[in-house]
């Protein structure tokens, strides 16, 4: 009876989930009429919302927004990486630096945009990529290090000891011992990186501009003064969502490790 039940709350659970993703897919290819009567359940499927993506350059800030995660990304992992192994291995920071680099993120993103916002305009960088980029930074590379600390508390201190024992540098015990083996946590932890700047909406709505707007303004750009263009916006969506989805798919597993790694390792 009980196997009933679990198998009828997962399934419930994969419905609810699945049931935005399947909605917003099937709107992408309705014309406005059929957008406008939800009740209908048949239409004809129309590729005017994917012209509508082509001619507004949602691709152009699809590209936009993967170069600045990309860059996000480098910067986060390199510093990151080493602020990690510094808090894993000499407790930089004492013992409240594992979770203290994550106060970031209980401030409201708006108490740390305007000042970004007027170091940009007196550093002439608004509607720059390294604005962008820069704003960005401040929630991803504290997440970055937070999340690889687990990975490198579970490399045994041994390892390095008898690399520098064999004549190894610490800096050269780093990086042929420690580093190949917490390379899975970077990826996870680059493509986690990823996913939150490639999300993100406010900042990039405050700094960017036209020569740097990223795909989650343009996604947002279809609610305009005469409603909200629908059929697009669900296809802009679909352009925004669908990678997001097919990394998360193949990270899950390395996701759930290192944050049970980070949140556990003291």
């Amino acid at each position: 009876m009980i196997g009933v039940w679990r198998r009828a709350l997962i399934a419930t659970a994969v419905v609810v989930v699945a049931f935005p993703y399947a909605w917003v897919t099937l709107a992408a290819f309705k014309d406005r009429a059929a957008l406008n009567d939800p009740s209908r359940l048949s239409f004809t499927p129309t590729l005017a919302n994917w012209r509508e993506v082509v001619e507004g350059r949602v691709l152009e800030s699809a590209l936009t927004s993967l170069l600045v995660g990309v860059v996000t990304v480098g910067i986060a992992l390199v510093v990151g990486t080493l602020g990690a192994y510094a808090i894993s291995r000499f407790r930089s920071g004492g013992a409240v630096s594992r979770f203290g680099i994550l106060l970031s993120q209980l401030m409201p993103p708006a108490v740390l945009v305007v000042p970004l916002f007027l170091v940009a305009f007196d550093l002439q960088l608004r509607d720059t990529m390294v604005a962008v980029v820069a704003s960005h930074l401040t929630f991803v590379l504290p997440v970055v290090t937070w999340f690889l600390i687990g990975f490198f508390d579970g490399v045994p201190r041994e390892f390095e000891e008898q690399a520098m024992v064999d004549g190894y540098s610490r800096l050269q015990a780093f990086r042929r011992v420690v580093l190949p083996q917490v390379l899975p946590g970077i990826g996870a932890a680059g493509i986690f990186a990823f996913v939150l700047s490639w999300n993100d909406l406010f900042y990039a709505l405050i700094l960017a501009g036209g020569n740097t707007t990223t795909l989650p303004v343009k996604v947002a750009s279809f609610n305009t003064f005469r409603g909200v263009e629908l059929g697009a916006m669900s296809a802009a969506i679909l352009v925004s969502v669908v990678p997001v989805v097919i990394a998360c798919f193949f990270v899950q597993r390395r996701l759930v490790r290192g944050i049970s790694g980070g949140g556990l390792k003291s």
